[in-house]
């Protein structure tokens, strides 16, 4: 077998029932890890499937589609090169930069030291530990008040997804240095809190920089199999395991034995059941796409409050393409990408949180989940001015 990296990515459009059943086919035939969508169950007439595979397979892979006279292309040649690539940071420092992506040690005394040089402004405490018994930070960012409401947002739920915790430690950047400048953000954390979780899955993160970058679930045995991990964002008791997900522990969608069956799922859901009086509002950071979704995932049917969700879902993508022209897709998640069960956003807004929205950053699939270090910067600031508007809007909407 050569070398995992020499992998290619393809882009496949089946135009019909019959091409997605080819698609089937090849995935039964040989390791074909979905980037989008999740999983060959999601896959449907006229949508962008994106996989990835083993290079000696790939002459094979070609064949069968042109055979078939599918529409493909190649997304990315050799992916040894287009991660070597992602590293393209003009920053040269050994240690944090919110420019380039940062390992987990380096984030972990980020939000250390950020605490400290930010007392009134910023605190962090711990919720839990991983499966492998690293410690969860969350931080806290407003200023200190009473009776305060609060928003959630979490990053890196799937490990392979290195924008997402950089989008985390970015925000937080914002809130303390542009407090008391920018008006928005000053009056936001004078009257709210941000709870931030700057990485969920941080056992898998790891993994990612350390053996395999392509890395998707928690790093959590499985009882009566070898295959390793839980998807995260199929763990939560939202529908849980009934469609988009998988009960098979080998498959990147494995919804886990029970629902919060992994430490870090109950540990952040322990979190939000302890401060549901406050939590107001639940954003979750995932790439990639350029989606603003919100619940529900695990059924087609609309939640309660579609129509303001939906209205300020579209004012939120309208503030985000005023900076970079970036278009972003949203709307509900079953039909605006596919179903899929157990997820944190659908568990939260069952819970009672009426503004729930769940994030994928850039892009839509040049590069993928390797998406280079010169593009933080451009997709910081724009998901930063959604952010905000969310934020404001729920702060004068609440309840």
């Amino acid at each position: 077998n050569l070398s995992p990296f020499s992998q290619k990515v393809f882009r496949v459009i089946p135009r019909n029932e019959e091409q997605v059943e080819i698609i089937s086919a090849l995935a039964s035939r040989m390791q074909v890890d979905f980037w989008q969508p999740d999983s060959v169950t999601q896959v449907k007439p006229n949508m962008k499937v994106d996989f990835q595979v083993e290079a000696d397979k790939s002459f094979e892979v070609e064949s069968l589609l042109a055979q078939n006279k599918m529409e493909y292309r190649v997304l990315i040649d050799n992916l040894q090169t287009a991660m070597e690539a992602q590293f393209d940071s003009k920053v040269r420092t050994t240690g944090h930069s919110y420019e380039k992506y940062n390992e987990w040690e380096t984030i972990a005394a980020w939000t250390a030291d950020i605490a400290a040089e930010n007392p009134d402004l910023v605190s962090r405490s711990v919720i839990g530990e991983t499966y492998e018994g690293r410690q969860m930070y969350l931080l806290k960012v407003g200023k200190s008040g009473t009776n305060k409401k609060a928003i959630f947002m979490d990053c890196g739920f799937h490990a392979r997804e290195w924008i997402s915790p950089a989008f985390c430690q970015w925000f937080v950047k914002e809130a303390v240095e542009t407090y008391g400048k920018d008006s928005v953000l000053t009056n936001l954390l004078d009257r709210l809190d941000f709870y931030i979780l700057p990485v969920l899955n941080i056992d898998g993160y790891v993994y990612t920089w350390t053996n395999n970058r392509m890395w998707r679930k928690t790093r959590s045995k499985n009882a009566g199999s070898l295959c390793i991990g839980t998807d995260p964002n199929r763990n939560f008791n939202a529908g849980w395991c009934t469609i988009g997900a998988s009960d098979n522990p080998c498959d990147s969608t494995y919804c886990g034995h029970a629902p919060e069956s992994e430490k870090e799922t109950k540990a952040l859901a322990d979190f939000i059941r302890e401060h549901l009086s406050t939590i107001k509002a639940y954003f979750t950071i995932h790439s990639y796409s350029q989606l603003l979704l919100f619940p529900y995932s695990y059924t087609y049917k609309y939640p309660s409050n579609f129509q303001e969700l939906n209205s300020i879902a579209g004012t939120a993508a309208k503030q985000l393409a005023s900076l970079h022209n970036t278009k972003y897709t949203y709307g509900p998640g079953a039909e605006t990408i596919y179903p899929a069960a157990g997820g944190s956003d659908d568990w939260a807004f069952d819970q009672g949180i009426k503004y729930s929205f769940t994030f994928e950053l850039r892009d839509t699939g040049r590069y993928g989940f390797l998406l280079p270090e010169s593009q933080i910067k451009a997709t910081c600031e724009e998901t930063v001015l959604a952010v905000k508007y969310l934020a404001n809007y729920v702060l004068e909407h609440l309840y």
